[in-house]
């Protein structure tokens, strides 16, 4: 997938990811099992030992997406913040990411499905509200830093999508 650079492109990429996880997820050999790929020392991200399931890989893209919905919203209603909220900062995300794991482990599957599926049309529909031009120029609000709104869209979405499709991919190998 080649990075969005347009708003048409960043509405197909989001829609277009989300159906091939979504059709990837049917593939699974038993959506309720434990991954059993093996994490090797390369996979050296959090994320290979953190999630531990489909359920895991889902509420973390929700959890991403509120991340984005809920940014998105207070700045547009002036109340100025970062895409993170404190205490976390791009350094300490992780254990942000680790207590979004936690707070899910009571979640049953079909609600994290319930969840991610409505929490992407959210997206997508956010995402729809903006013009091109909002969406990818470079420092449009003040709240986006230096770059474009569109670039928290995509890594919130399609590439989010792309990373969860990888960790899935790895545990149907795993049962071939």
């Amino acid at each position: 997938m080649s990075r969005p650079t347009s708003k048409t492109d960043l509405l197909e990429a989001g829609n277009t990811q989300f159906l091939k996880l979504e059709k990837l997820m049917q593939t699974l050999p038993d959506e309720n099992q434990t991954f059993n790929f093996e994490v090797t020392e390369k996979m050296t991200e959090a994320h290979w030992q953190r999630d531990k399931n489909l359920r895991d890989v889902l509420i973390h893209l929700y959890e991403w997406h509120q991340l984005l919905l809920n940014w998105v919203k207070a700045n547009q209603d002036g109340n100025l913040q970062p895409f993170l909220p404190a205490p976390y900062t791009w350094k300490s995300y992780g254990q942000m990411n680790q207590e979004f794991w936690e707070k899910h482990q009571s979640t049953p599957l079909a609600e994290a499905k319930r969840l991610f599926e409505a929490s992407h049309q959210d997206v997508m529909t956010l995402a729809d509200t903006f013009s091109n031009e909002e969406l990818f120029t470079k420092k449009m609000f003040d709240w986006t830093g230096t770059t474009s709104l569109g670039a928290y869209f995509i890594s919130a979405a399609p590439s989010h999508y792309d990373w969860a499709m990888k960790k899935l991919r790895k545990q149907i190998k795993a049962n071939q």
